[in-house]
């Protein structure tokens, strides 16, 4: 399964200018990696997580936990607690800070325990990282940088794609855009992408194929698959959308839109 990119690649970086007469160094004063970017647990466990400060300077992070929402079209939202599927509550992180000096490492420890009768299939949270600020020369820095935690309840997994309408939108004079909706009724999340899910149609006796912009639906949730398209073609089109999953298992439908 693949992961959920927008967030594990989630960063919000806060600057206040420099003071007049004042330089950057060449080198940012923070930047942090993280690695894995995401995790998933499978029941009740633990791993670790190692981060590592490529910065200029020493940087002190706050260790949290956090739930996450996203939106139709894939953006991400840091909310407190998260929704009903959220693991915020079974997350123990140990430290609840890690000191870094330039160049250097440390090492977090994810713990999770599942609360008994917890509901089968995939829940989900974020450690977040946040650097304390630090105000010297004239210039301030705090990032925050989210990891994915994911664990999957014992029980049965239901695997259940459905797809919904098609629009075209417009974004300029030849571009267009044919956003898909998918529904992810199933208790664990799917990923779509090229190898998952193919987006085509017939015009003039070839086969044009679309390419989908890639996206997880976390469970019980709807999303807009993107597929843009730059070719020449106008009017009248039959696009067939097909999603594999499970064990040779798929959902199809066609529309008739117009380009």
């Amino acid at each position: 399964m693949t992961r959920v990119a927008a967030i594990a690649a989630l960063v919000c970086l806060t600057l206040v200018p420099a003071a007049a007469g004042t330089s950057v160094a060449h080198h940012p004063p923070i930047a942090l990696t993280a690695s894995p970017s995401h995790l998933t647990l499978v029941g009740t466990g633990r791993t670790t997580i190692r981060v590592t400060n490529f910065g200029a300077r020493a940087v002190v992070l706050d260790l949290t936990r956090a739930g996450f929402s996203i939106d139709l079209r894939g953006r991400p939202r840091v909310v407190a607690r998260g929704d009903a599927r959220a693991a915020v509550s079974w997350l123990t992180l140990r430290p609840r800070s890690l000191a870094l000096h330039p160049g250097g490492s440390g090492l977090l420890t994810v713990s999770a325990r599942v609360p008994p009768r917890a509901e089968p299939g995939d829940h989900d949270a974020l450690v977040l990282m946040t650097t304390r600020p630090r105000r010297t020369g004239g210039l301030a820095v705090r990032m925050r940088m989210g990891v994915v935690v994911v664990v999957r309840a014992p029980g049965r997994i239901v695997r259940r794609l459905q797809l919904r309408g098609l629009r075209v939108r417009r974004t300029t004079k030849r571009m267009r855009v044919l956003e898909l909706m998918v529904v992810n009724r199933g208790n664990v999340t799917e990923a779509l992408d090229r190898g998952q899910l193919v987006v085509s149609f017939g015009y003039g006796g070839r086969i044009v194929r679309l390419r989908p912009e890639a996206r997880e639906l976390r469970p019980r949730t709807s999303g807009i698959v993107q597929l843009p398209y730059r070719g020449p073609i106008r009017g009248w089109v039959t696009v067939r959308a097909q999603i594999s999953f499970g064990s040779h298992r798929e959902v199809r439908r066609a529309y008739r839109i117009r380009l």
